[in-house]
């Protein structure tokens, strides 16, 4: 059994994961998105873990890889956790359209290099 407090490797694949998700729920468009609730929400939750898994990671492999914005992506999940009645779904879309895929590569790049 995997001990999830100690395996980085655990919380990279949940942001993997929670990534794959938005993908998903985001696939039908910006209109959709706007227009359904339930998609909003999906979102919005996938985020909050993608933030909550990236806060988990040791401190030292947030180090190693200072490219990733790790305060900002923690910084996300703690605004649609804490903040959840002032969302703002415009900010969620442009974090599901744009950044969550620049984020995706670098955490495969992440994963890659400690499998080899």
């Amino acid at each position: 059994m995997t001990d999830r407090k100690k395996n980085p490797r655990v919380y990279l694949q949940d942001i993997l994961d929670a990534i794959a998700k938005v993908e998903t729920y985001a696939s039908e468009g910006e209109h959709d998105f706007f227009k359904d609730g339930k998609t909003q929400d999906a979102v919005i939750r996938q985020i909050s873990i993608v933030g909550e898994a990236a806060a988990k990671l040791p401190a030292a492999l947030r180090a190693q890889h200072r490219e990733i914005p790790w305060r900002q992506i923690i910084g996300m999940r703690n605004i649609v956790v804490h903040d959840y009645s002032e969302t703002d779904l415009p900010m969620v879309w442009k974090v599901a359209e744009r950044d969550l895929p620049a984020l995706k590569k670098a955490i495969e790049k992440i994963v890659k290099t400690a499998e080899d």
